[in-house]
């Protein structure tokens, strides 16, 4: 451990952080909860508070905003559930409304009395909501004769709302002045749709540090069946609350992440706004800060992700990780699809010997077939390999005596392939997921699924691919690249089932179908970026394309083709760069919408952008 671990380790030995640290080491067991801790004092690359400062509204800004209302700007009421809430607690929360930018709002505040709560605690919180309301017009207040739960009170909250559009704000947590601003802009701008969300951070009890930013990604479903990503801010439609009936009583603990997932099923339009426009307030007994406090909460949001599967009719489990809050599903297979598992190859006997081994012997799924694609071989022990497998096994060698081409080869083995789906995989692949072909037809099966691809690591086990983010190094790079295999990256994303804008075609699958109508590999682009367009025009297309961390394979990359150092490769590289540059020339504007603009790309690693 580095000096600058153990100062930040030091920081943390509170007698309360020792106490959970022993729960979560029970939990975890001693290897994974020292992958954890490590990953808790790794010394951030930019120091988030300086970051938070350099980004949040000026005071300039907000007295702009101030003086330039949106044109046309909805009603915006926020719901908040009241239960037992101390009284500074409510003084911050009632302030940070006050202090909005945007002046077109009411708060709605329904307090649910606690059992077994001293009454004199209770008539001074409810003295102070009377002054509240006596002091500002658009601050209603109902007191509730008994406690409904969280969903019941918010229910309760939101009743009172007369606004367009209901914002969902936690008892104890703060807006950004410039949040509802923010929002009524983002309404402005986008035609007015059903659902909005911002990203967020968590503030000390006393409101005096912001830390763990959740810098999100644009509407993401997979992610959010992995997790409730999407969590605060949420603002929704009255139109589309009332069509989701608000909070299910039912999913209490998990009730926003049951919402949001219905929600997005129902709503017309989402939107992401990209800043940090909520505060979450750390606290002993909340899951901001301890999520050993709620358990039952976990249930309960497995519960809500499988109950989307059963209403949209795809047949699948969800599963809880061993991480708090955080869900697999695995997807079932329909029917008994045949799968052609293409693969260039070009001398490298031993390489393409190990990759074929694991696959003969670690595949578990029946129905497959490997076709060999033979490109400009040179040694008799090659060919002499061919004829050992060719025929046996489902293997078929093929062959493509023009140059290479990387994108010309695989287009090439896919009009060949009889299967279902078509599985592009480098020869210098060594499987280690027995499972592999039912996990990735399973996502390939559900509709609106493009492709899906693998975690990738380098033989030393350390991370080569777990999705790509557009725009990084100018057009393209893989996600926690170098990363130890072992530890799960920013908020765990090495290791979740989520939606990027790409995967490589290393070990990438799409249907046989789907290939074909959207014309193959682009084989413009020889070596270069060919899957990374391949991707890019499923997107287009408005099709998913899915990261999956449950295919796992060794990657000895490149082993074939050698490196990128001749003049004429560098010429061919730089070729290549300039037409991704062209064809997507706004998307690289715009920015990667399943990589948040807040983060660097100068790196891969979710490392936030300099300030």
């Amino acid at each position: 451990m580095n000096i600058k671990k153990g100062i930040n380790l030091i920081k943390r030995l509170t007698p309360y952080n020792i106490s959970k640290g022993v729960k979560y080491l029970k939990h975890f067991g001693l290897k994974e909860f020292l992958i954890r801790l490590s990953d808790r004092t790794e010394p951030e690359e930019v120091p988030y508070e300086g970051w938070f400062e350099a980004n949040k509204a000026s005071q300039e800004t907000l007295a702009y905003q101030r003086s330039h209302q949106p044109k046309e700007a909805p009603l915006i009421s926020i719901a908040v559930p009241l239960y037992r809430t101390g009284e500074q607690e409510l003084k911050q929360l009632v302030r940070s409304v006050r202090a909005q930018s945007f002046q077109n709002w009411e708060l709605c505040l329904a307090d649910g009395s606690g059992e077994g709560e001293d009454a004199s605690q209770a008539e001074r919180r409810h003295a102070l909501l009377k002054l509240c309301e006596q002091k500002d017009p658009r601050i209603k207040v109902r007191i509730l004769e008994e406690n409904r739960g969280i969903s019941g009170n918010t229910n309760a909250a939101a009743e009172m709302a007369s606004g367009a559009y209901l914002g969902l704000l936690d008892h104890d947590d703060l807006l950004a002045p410039d949040a509802l601003y923010e929002i009524a802009s983002a309404i402005a701008a986008n035609d007015g749709p059903d659902l909005l969300y911002t990203d967020e951070d968590k503030v000390s009890e006393d409101g005096s540090r912001h830390m763990d930013p959740n810098l999100k990604p644009d509407f993401n479903p997979d992610l959010l069946r992995s997790n409730n990503y999407i969590c605060h801010f949420l603002v929704l439609s009255a139109r589309l609350w009332q069509k989701c009936g608000g909070l299910d009583p039912a999913y209490d603990g998990a009730q926003d992440h049951d919402l949001v997932l219905r929600a997005t099923e129902m709503a017309d339009g989402i939107v992401h706004v990209p800043k940090v426009l909520y505060h979450w307030r750390v606290s002993a007994a909340s899951t901001s800060d301890n999520p050993l406090s709620k358990e039952y909460a976990y249930e309960a949001g497995r519960r809500a992700v499988q109950a989307q599967l059963d209403r949209l009719g795809i047949p699948g489990t969800c599963e809880r990780r061993k991480d708090f809050g955080f869900y697999r599903v695995r997807y079932q297979v329909r029917e008994n699809p045949l799968v052609s598992i293409i693969i260039p190859n070009k001398d490298e006997t031993e390489t393409l010997k190990t990759c074929l081994k694991s696959i003969l012997e670690k595949t578990t799924w029946p129905s497959y077939e490997i076709l060999i694609i033979e490109n400009n071989s040179t040694t008799e022990e090659i060919f002499s390999y061919y004829r050992e497998i060719d025929g046996r096994n489902g293997i078929r060698v093929v062959y493509w005596n023009k140059a290479f081409n990387y994108s010309a080869i695989n287009n090439y083995g896919a009009s060949l392939a009889r299967g279902d789906y078509l599985l592009f995989l480098n020869n210098d692949m060594e499987l280690i997921s027995p499972g592999w072909l039912e996990e990735m037809i399973g996502h390939c099966q559900r509709p609106g699924t493009g492709a899906v691809g693998a975690r990738l690591y380098f033989p030393d086990g350390t991370i080569q691919h777990a999705g790509i983010a557009i725009g990084i190094g100018g057009i393209a790079a893989s996600l926690f690249a170098g990363m130890k295999g072992s530890h799960s990256g920013y908020l765990h994303k090495a290791q979740l089932q989520q939606d990027l804008s790409a995967v490589t075609a290393a070990c990438m699958m799409v249907s046989r179908s789907l290939f074909l109508e959207v014309g193959g590999f682009e084989e413009k682009l020889a070596v270069a970026f060919n899957d990374v367009d391949f991707c890019l025009r499923l997107r287009e297309r408005g099709l998913l394309v899915v990261y999956d961390p449950y295919v796992e394979l060794y990657h000895y990359e490149s082993r074939t083709r050698g490196t990128e150092d001749s003049p004429e490769k560098v010429r061919r590289f730089q070729q290549e760069i300039e037409f991704m540059r062209t064809r997507w020339e706004s998307l690289l504007k715009k920015g990667d919408p399943y990589y948040n603009p807040g983060f660097s790309r100068a790196r891969w690693d979710y490392t936030l952008k300099s300030f």
